[in-house]
């Protein structure tokens, strides 16, 4: 195990996800698949909480209108990995947080290649640089080399095989001190906006992706300025 870290409990996950989102930065995601091992240092994350979880209702979650099919992994124990779909093409991560039978879940939006850059960038051709490797979360889902649906619900606590997968999660045993918070990126209306500044990040690092507006944020956020006035 790397010094200053350690795997991740599901008691430290079971908090709301906005509370989880900061502990994760600096963490690490150790995925191996078919034995092609690659570990990915979070530098940015988004929470997302599900129906009736947190005391603000989350208009930008899968799981705002209850449980389905497709968010079934977000109402159940947490250190388990979310893995869906995105624009039919994307396969982006999560971990699941809060306590079981409560949705909610954190997007691992960007990290740093740490080791096996040589097998995300077989799965990654089109990288120009190292930084852009797992820069976004379908980038980095493909980088780690976790699928949907194959590996949705993955235990990235007890570290159990699935679909010819192991994930873990290692948190750092001193949290990240250099973070700062804003909009989710790229997340349609008012849950796009400040009043949801549940994008977390490190300060400065090179792979956190660029912010963009969602359909109508750019908007809302205009709207609720005016309002404030």
């Amino acid at each position: 195990m790397s010094a200053g870290f350690h795997p991740a409990t599901r008691e430290e996950l079971a908090a709301l996800p906005v509370q989880v989102a900061p502990r994760l930065l600096g963490g690490l995601l150790e995925v191996a698949v078919d034995g092609a091992r690659v570990v990915a240092l979070l530098t940015e994350v988004e929470a997302y909480h599900g129906r009736d979880t947190g005391d603000l209702p989350d208009p930008g979650s899968h799981a705002r209108m209850g449980q389905t099919a497709r968010n079934a992994t977000m109402w159940g124990e947490p250190g388990h990995l979310y893995v869906y779909l995105s624009h039919g093409i994307h396969s982006c991560v999560n971990v699941v947080c809060g306590p079981a039978g409560v949705a909610g879940g954190v997007l691992l939006r960007a990290a740093e290649i740490v080791e096996g850059a040589d097998v995300a960038q077989l799965r990654r051709a089109a990288a120009r640089t190292h930084r852009d490797l797992a820069r976004g979360p379908g980038r980095l889902g493909e980088a780690v080399g976790l699928r949907h649906p194959a590996h949705d619900g993955i235990d990235a606590v007890s570290g159990l095989e699935r679909a010819g997968a192991v994930a873990r999660l290692l948190l750092r045993d001193e949290p990240e001190r250099d973070v700062l918070t804003g909009p989710r990126v790229g997340v349609a209306g008012v849950a796009g906006t400040e009043a949801f500044p549940w994008r977390f990040w490190i300060a400065g690092d090179p792979t956190v992706s660029p912010f963009r507006w969602g359909r109508g944020a750019a908007e809302a956020a205009a709207e609720a300025g005016s309002s404030a006035r």
